[in-house]
């Protein structure tokens, strides 16, 4: 809910990424990558990544760590203790939904994933950062923001040619 006492508007998700290419841009040649990460987001709330207690340890890397929304900081074993007791909220049964995913190649086998995420009325800027390995895919750090869509209305410069 914003100030004024209203709740974010909802709008066509086809259209979200109209005008946000800067902020949705991915290279052609991690369009792959892209498809892959998008299949895992959001981390802990899609049925078949938090399948075993051993699953979810060797997908969550060892100094992993994440900021909340609430921009409280959690550790890998707060989180594996968590997901033991309590069963995340999963995401495609809750109608939420992603949107304006984009991925950034950040250094050996190491790639950023930012997307939008509404939760119904609740909307955030999530960005995780993904490591594969030859086990696959580790999560390295994750973070999420709330925030009000429409406070996403100015645009960085043009992305630079890798």
């Amino acid at each position: 809910m914003h100030e004024n006492g209203k709740l974010p508007q909802r709008r066509n998700m086809a259209n979200m990424s109209a005008g946000n290419e800067v902020f949705t841009h991915t290279f052609p040649n991690l369009l792959p990558v892209l498809e892959e990460l998008k299949s895992r987001e959001p981390i802990f709330h899609r049925l078949e990544s938090s399948s075993s207690a051993a699953d979810l340890e060797k997908l969550i890397a060892p100094d992993y760590w994440e900021a909340s929304a609430s921009g409280r900081r959690y550790s890998r074993d707060f989180i594996l203790r968590e997901l033991e007791k309590n069963a995340p909220v999963d995401a495609t049964s809750a109608g939420w939904q992603s949107y304006d995913h984009a991925v950034k190649h950040l250094g050996s086998e190491t790639y950023l994933i930012t997307y939008t995420l509404r939760q119904i009325d609740r909307i955030t800027r999530r960005a995780t950062i993904w490591r594969r390995t030859s086990d696959g895919w580790c999560i390295l750090y994750h973070q999420g923001t709330i925030v009000s869509i429409e406070e996403d209305d100015t645009h960085p410069s043009p992305p630079l040619s890798e």
